[in-house]
């Protein structure tokens, strides 16, 4: 672990499930609970991952341009690293200083830890090109024809585009180039839709910098992620982003720099124990961080969040989560919060120089999908939009929502501002010993409907 910043002991605390610890604490609690005697010395068995021991060692490939077990600076060789660390049973891949251009995605196995030096050590990607396709393909194929391969390689992570006549949205397929005779790739999974001229059909080198789809026991940790947004077109965050995860549990993102993506920053979906500390989201066109749908237990904490559309973006049905000490500014919207998003604790973080709201409940379809029973208490929310700013603004039928010691501040002059607006449907908000200074309004609730 020398000259990683962290020592043996504080690795152990750090990344507990990398080591087998976290499945040993929680099968002890098992075995107290129903009589079974606990696990106090466990042992290394055939089959069973549940309970490991904590070994003071697991195996270590570092990648680089110069002077590591693998050389070179494209996702190839990382992908190589991560691959056989995972073969033998997980570890951590330690990416050394450089510049690392990515023509797809580095994908994470599980009990894996990716690890960088630093700032130093940048992932980004090359402009994306896009190109409609020359042939229909059915949802049993597993090859496309494309009109202009120009720029198109074998490796290749690419997203398909289509407008079905039944969707009102693109369908999106996210797929990988294994071989091509021409214009004709194969993939490396079938379609599984029809992906037909009609729909306008498009292919385009899109794509997140690192990724994990129904994995469990990852970190990704002291690295920069870049996402060239100038140069590629629009993938949001239900596909992609700096780091995209899909159906994961227990992940950490630690010191983690994402900046600059044309879509989202760090987004997971349906993953549950994500930790994101002490990282830098920047400059996004979608959200900084999206803890996504069914997503439960986040804990998000000692964050900056700048210059993106939405800071945090609680999306639908995340609960039991915790969000505090982060700071969001110049965001669009500080946090937004909304469909069956209930149940968490958002408390002392800085929102500031948002341009539309601080704090937004969202409206939903009605008082069933709502935010309901969140707790916020001890935030600082200053200056908040335009004239017509809310610092908070609480909307639809949300219920049950507790502001505790909160302090709303507008040090421009007062104009239209309201510090809290309270929707028309919404029930049973608490607002407790709550600071607010410098607006039009303090509290606005709007008549009940």
């Amino acid at each position: 672990m020398a000259g990683t910043g962290l020592s043996r002991r504080n690795f152990l605390a750090a990344s507990p499930f990398l080591l087998g610890l976290g499945a040993l604490s929680n099968q002890s609690r098992l075995r107290a609970d129903d009589g079974r005697p606990p696990v106090t010395r466990p042992r290394a068995i055939a089959g069973d991952e549940r309970v490991q021991p904590a070994w003071d060692e697991l195996l270590t490939v570092t990648v680089g341009p110069r002077d590591a077990d693998l050389v070179g600076t494209s996702q190839k060789v990382i992908q190589a690293a991560v691959d056989y660390v995972a073969k033998l049973g997980g570890g951590t891949v330690h990416l050394q200083p450089g510049s690392y251009s990515l023509r797809a995605a580095v994908k994470l196995p599980s009990n894996i830890r990716l690890r960088g030096s630093g700032p130093d050590t940048l992932l980004t990607k090359p402009a994306s090109i896009t190109t409609k396709l020359a042939e229909d393909s059915d949802w049993y194929d597993q090859e496309i024809t494309l009109a202009d391969a120009a720029g198109f390689q074998v490796g290749d992570d690419i997203c398909l585009k289509s407008h079905p006549d039944h969707l009102k949205i693109p369908q999106i397929l996210k797929r990988t180039l294994v071989a091509r005779s021409g214009n004709r790739f194969k993939l490396d999974r079938a379609l599984r839709e029809n992906v037909w001229q009609l729909g306008q059909a498009t292919c385009s080198s899109l794509y997140p910098l690192v990724t994990a789809e129904f994995q469990h026991n990852i970190a990704i940790e002291n690295l920069a992620l870049d996402g060239n947004r100038a140069n590629n077109e629009l993938l949001d965050g239900n596909y992609a982003g700096c780091v995209f995860l899909q159906d994961c549990r227990d992940v950490i993102l630690r010191d983690v720099i994402a900046r600059n993506y044309h879509g989202d920053g760090l987004s997971w979906q349906i993953c549950h124990d994500v930790t994101v500390e002490n990282c830098t989201s920047q400059g996004h066109s979608g959200l900084g961080l999206h803890p996504g749908s069914g997503s439960q237990r986040p804990l998000i904490r000692h964050n900056r969040l700048i210059d993106n559309d939405i800071g945090i973006f609680f999306c639908w049905g995340v609960k039991f989560g915790l969000a505090e000490d982060n700071l969001c500014t110049g965001n669009r919207v500080g946090i937004s919060i909304g469909h069956r998003d209930t149940d968490n604790l958002i408390r002392r973080n800085r929102i500031e120089n948002s341009g539309l709201n601080g704090i937004l409940f969202r409206p939903e379809r009605g008082p069933t999908f709502c935010a309901h029973r969140n707790r916020l208490e001890d935030n600082t929310i200053l200056n908040s939009g335009n004239e017509q700013g809310v610092a908070i603004d609480i909307q639809g039928g949300t219920e049950e929502v507790t502001f505790l010691r909160n302090k709303l501040q507008e040090t421009r002059h007062p104009a239209q501002r309201i510090g809290f607006r309270l929707g028309a449907e919404t029930r049973q908000i608490q607002l407790t010993d709550n600071a607010i200074t410098g607006f039009a309004k303090e509290v606005v609730e709007l008549p009940k409907t």
